[in-house]
């Protein structure tokens, strides 16, 4: 009787898990299923139930699970495809920008530059509290400081403070008012030592001309009033209509705990110091949220392992939050290297001024820092852009690979000239290479502001996805929006044409879309702490998908940039729909 009823239970068990198997809510299937999944070819169908990815098949397999409220979509061979992760982006920061001036990094001639500030000044755009602020300044502007400073230190604008950002978010210019402000003046100028002079321009009696550069413009940028939560949140809604339309559904926010304005390259957190965080919350608790966003706390350079515990303070805020992981910290190996700022840090000094740019960090301790956060379990994800600054961001984090071998996944951003001696270094350290590949071009900044000041070597290795790729790395996708577009088809098509304006930069550092699809995806799901949630069409991952508007497959490479999405999934659930 017992074994009679044993097998009763186990034939009910059974039925009841085949009728779970088989109630699913959705069905996209007669597509081209690229799933992300290392080596598997394209599927037809994806089955879907609860927000979670069931089963990925043939077209018969996975609507033999269809019932009676399943809803089914024929996706008429379009492709599908997961979600695509930006592992570098400032997320509510573009949402700001989006609703503020912006000059889109267009040279204008100045007497339409000022025509624009007037009216920007009139509809309020540019008015943050009695500052005028104007972002996406192309940095050609910095090389006509002496038009700036006749133009707007006197007449309308003498007692106003004016601020101008530069696209790149490194440099900017301030007017007399502004610097008065920000207590930017020859004394100040004169306290420089070494390589910091770089970072406020001045004449020859060390009187400031406006140009600012990363700690200079940090002082010059914290005089704008904070915006406020709701701003915030406004801004964190525009970021997240804006990125589901470009099929984006998750993204790594390297500076969560700072906030449009704060002082980034001087940046001294405390646990009160919880920047944009607020506002993903707000909109997570409201269920508003709907990107995976991937939170980094901002550390200063010179950090010491001790302050990590600061850090740690403000992630135990926000902990538990929907859709917001805090997986470990981002620090500033260094700045930028366009004329001229020339903040970045060479291995070979600029030829015009002798010197090889500020590095932020001390090489003599960084690997302390970068070991004990990955003896917490903390991702590191390290600015460098210049070619010693990548040197040393390595070394770092080797020495935490010495000290354990804890798993943990690190990475270097942006990588805008690498030595050739680095490439082997990345595969056995582990350390993902989050790349913004649409600056791989021919353009003012490459050729004019950039080519004149470094060595042949480093122009010839600048943005080197090739020979990364050739040497092991693992390259994962990323914008650095507001600083570039969010668009990652634009990303991608630059990656494999990598040209410009004027002409093309390096045609050896070009790479494959199938390699650029696999940046966006899995890489930079690994890159983010979520490969295990995200990154791929695969049984028991989140349903983050999207469906575009050409077969990515077979369409001439020049027209990737062009591609559009047609729709957008988060967790099972359409999010966007193009019009």
């Amino acid at each position: 009787m017992k074994g009679i009823l044993r097998a009763t239970l186990a034939t009910a068990i059974a039925f009841a898990s085949m009728e779970s198997m088989a109630a699913v809510d959705l069905l996209l299937h007669n597509g081209k299923v690229f799933t992300a999944e290392q080596g598997q070819p394209l599927q037809q169908a994806v089955a879907v139930d609860g927000g979670k990815i069931v089963k990925v098949g043939s077209d018969a397999e996975v609507l033999a699970l269809r019932e009676a409220g399943t809803q089914v979509i024929d996706l008429q061979g379009k492709v599908l495809m997961p979600g695509f992760i930006d592992t570098h982006s400032h997320a509510i920061f573009g949402g700001v920008k989006l609703k503020s001036a912006d000059l889109e990094t267009r040279m204008l001639p100045f007497d339409e530059l000022e025509k624009r500030l007037r009216g920007w000044r009139d509809d309020g755009k540019a008015r943050h509290g009695d500052i005028l602020s104007v972002s996406g300044f192309p940095s050609t502007y910095w090389s006509e400081v002496a038009e700036l400073e006749k133009r707007f230190n006197q007449g309308e604008w003498a007692d106003t403070p004016i601020a101008f950002l530069g696209w790149d978010y490194h440099t900017g210019w301030a007017n007399k008012a502004m610097l008065k402000r920000a207590g930017i003046d020859a004394e100040r100028v004169k306290a420089l030592k070494g390589e910091a002079v770089a970072t406020i321009g001045h004449h020859a009696d060390n009187t400031p001309n406006g140009f600012v550069a990363d700690a200079g413009l940090s002082a010059v940028m914290s005089q704008l009033p904070p915006a406020n939560l709701d701003q915030l949140i406004d801004a964190g809604k525009a970021a997240r209509d804006l990125y589901h339309s470009l099929g984006v559904t998750a993204l790594m926010d390297p500076a969560a705990n700072a906030a449009p304005g704060d002082a980034l390259f001087d940046f001294k957190p405390t646990a009160q110091t919880v920047g944009v965080l607020p506002a993903y919350k707000a909109l997570a608790d409201k269920g508003e949220l709907q990107l995976r966003v991937a939170a980094l706390m901002v550390a200063n350079p010179r950090s010491k392992p001790a302050d990590l515990a600061v850090l740690d303070q403000v992630r135990q805020q926000f902990a538990g939050v929907d859709n917001l992981s805090l997986p470990g910290i981002k620090i500033f190996a260094d700045g930028v290297a366009e004329f001229p700022a020339q903040t970045a840090s060479l291995l070979e000094p600029y030829k015009n001024s002798h010197k090889g740019g500020e590095l932020l960090i001390d090489p003599a301790h960084f690997g302390e820092l970068v070991s004990a956060a990955d003896a917490r379990g903390w991702l590191v994800h390290v600015h460098a852009i210049g070619d010693r600054a990548v040197r040393e961001s390595l070394n770092g984090i080797e020495q935490a690979r010495r000290d354990r071998q804890s798993g943990v996944v690190h990475s270097i951003t942006h990588l805008q000239m690498v030595n050739p001696k680095e490439f082997a270094r990345f595969k056995p350290l582990d350390v993902i290479a989050s790349m913004q590949l649409y600056w791989a071009s021919a353009d003012e900044m490459s050729i004019d502001l950039l080519k004149p000041y470094i060595s042949a070597m480093e122009f010839q290795y600048m943005y080197p996805a090739r020979s990364l790729l050739k040497n092991g790395a693992t390259i994962s996708g990323a914008s650095d929006w507001p600083v570039s577009t969010p668009d990652p088809w634009k990303a991608i098509g630059q990656a494999i044409s990598r040209k410009g304006p004027k002409g093309v930069l390096n045609k050896d550092e070009g790479i494959d879309r199938q390699t650029m699809f696999y940046a966006y995806t899995r890489n930079a799901a690994r890159t983010i702490g979520l490969e295990k949630q995200i990154g791929s069409l695969a049984p028991g991952k989140q349903a983050d998908m999207i469906v575009l508007d050409r077969d990515v497959f077979s369409a001439p490479e020049e027209q990737l940039a062009d591609t559009q999405v047609l729709k957008t999934y988060f967790g099972g659930r359409e999010v966007y729909s193009r019009p």
